[in-house]
This record gives C-alpha cells, sequence and structure tokens, in this order.
C-alpha cells in the first residue's frame, strides 16, 4: 500500500462525473464491463471502486438491478467515524465466535482452500488478499448469511476508510511473520473441529493486532510531544547568546 491504490483513482474519477451531473441523482452507472473498458482498468478494481463509493454513500448497488446514484445534501456524505481500534474489537468479537461456529461445520474442501491462503501468505504472494480469503473463508464456513456479510462488511471498512487504512498500514506491513503463525493456530483448531480453541486463536490474532496499534499510537504520541518541546526550546532558547 506504499502507492495509492489503483480503485481510488477510479472513485474519484466517478464521483466527478456524478457531481458533473453525467450521472444523476437516480441514475443508474455503466455495466462493470463498460466501466472497465472507459477507464482501462480489471473489472475487480471497478468492484473495489463501488465498494468504496457504497460506503462513502455516493450509490447504492441494488442485487440483480445496477449500481445507483444516491442523493446527498452535501458534496459527500459524512464518513463514518470509526477508528481502526474500534474495528478490531468488533472484528474481533464477531470473528471469534465466527471461528467457533466455522468449526463444527466447515468441510475438508474448505480446509483445503485455507491451506492455500497459508501457502499464499508464506510465500508473499498477495499477503493481503490471502489474508482477506482465509477470513472470508471462515466466515462462510459458518452458514450464517448474517454472519457472513457482517464480516464482509468489516472488510469493506478496513479497506475504505482513510483513517483505518492509515492506522492499519504500519501494523500489516511489518507484522508479516505473526499474522502467519496466528493463522496457522485457527486454521489447526479448525482442522481438529474445536470451536473453543478455534475462538481463542482468533482473539488472541485480533489481540496482538490490537496490542500493535496501541504501541504505534503510543510513539506516534510521543514523536508529537517531542516535536513539539524541540520547537518551544528553539522558540526560547537563548544559546546564541551565550558564550
Amino acid at each position: 500500500m506504499k502507492n495509492r491504490r489503483m480503485f481510488w483513482h477510479i472513485v474519484d474519477k466517478i464521483e466527478s462525473q456524478i457531481d458533473s451531473g453525467r450521472y444523476p441523482v437516480g441514475s443508474r452507472l455503466p455495466p462493470e464491463r463498460e466501466l472497465a473498458e472507459n477507464f482501462d482498468v480489471s473489472r475487480p478494481t471497478i468492484r473495489e471502486a463501488i465498494i468504496a463509493l457504497e460506503v462513502r454513500g455516493r450509490v447504492e448497488v441494488k442485487v440483480s438491478s445496477g449500481v445507483y446514484v444516491l442523493d446527498t445534501t452535501s458534496k459527500y456524505k459524512s464518513i463514518p467515524n470509526i477508528s481502526a481500534f474500534e474495528l478490531t474489537q468488533a472484528r474481533a468479537l464477531v470473528e471469534g465466535e465466527a471461528a467457533a461456529l466455522a468449526a463444527m461445520a466447515i468441510t475438508d474442501k474448505e480446509l483445503e482452500a485455507l491451506d492455500h491462503t497459508l501457502q499464499a501468505m508464506e510465500k508473499g504472494i498477495e499477503p493481503e488478499n490471502a489474508d482477506r480469503e482465509f477470513h472470508t473463508i471462515i466466515a462462510t464456513a459458518t452458514r450464517n448469511t448474517a454472519l457472513l456479510q457482517s464480516i464482509q462488511h468489516y472488510w469493506k471498512l478496513r479497506e475504505t476508510l482513510p483513517q483505518i487504512i492509515s492506522e492499519y498500514k504500519n501494523v500489516c506491513s511489518s507484522s508479516d511473520k505473526d499474522r502467519l503463525e496466528e493463522h496457522r493456530r485457527i486454521y489447526n483448531a479448525l482442522k481438529k473441529h474445536d470451536s473453543q480453541e478455534a475462538r481463542a486463536a482468533m482473539h488472541g490474532h485480533f489481540n496482538r493486532l490490537i496490542n500493535s496499534l496501541f504501541e504505534i499510537s503510543e510513539a506516534k504520541a510521543l514523536e508529537e510531544v517531542k516535536r513539539k518541546s524541540s520547537e518551544t526550546r528553539d522558540r526560547y532558547s537563548i544559546t546564541h547568546l551565550v558564550g
């Protein structure tokens, strides 16, 4: 995530077209295939852009109908004020129970798919996508559509809210080894169909994430204190008068 992800550029372009009146309120956006051709990007990139626009409140996705432009009283609907701490805690509560449920119903095919995501993480093959797929497979294995949709919504928030993207950036880039080991513990518990162990392993995964977020937040706060102290020192220093 060193560079701004491609779908954000598409979000900007579509929002600009909405604001210019090309796609008025209530109108339907062109099909995914047509948008991909118009912007010369892949269809998955268009899907990510639509998800971001939906979270921002610019469009509504209607199943089997299309994507429609929403009415907004201001240029943008307010972005949800959710912190990475809040999101991680919510995910821990929901996904801990999802893991417990999944342990009772997960199939050999789903376990095999989980193993493939672990291999991808270990080899460094699109680890972020493998991470999301890992959690999605578990959510699917609960056989509970409401849980699946809740967990998918949390992922949308994680990948589209600027404040959360920023807070997660350093955690995710510096903890690939920890993440892999934690996912393996979750996988092993699911493979044994042990609900209690699966729940505990999932909670352990998110607990480490929350602690890492606190460490980064504290480091930033300390750095800010040092910066302000340095500015004050420079302002009132009389070193240049001494000697």
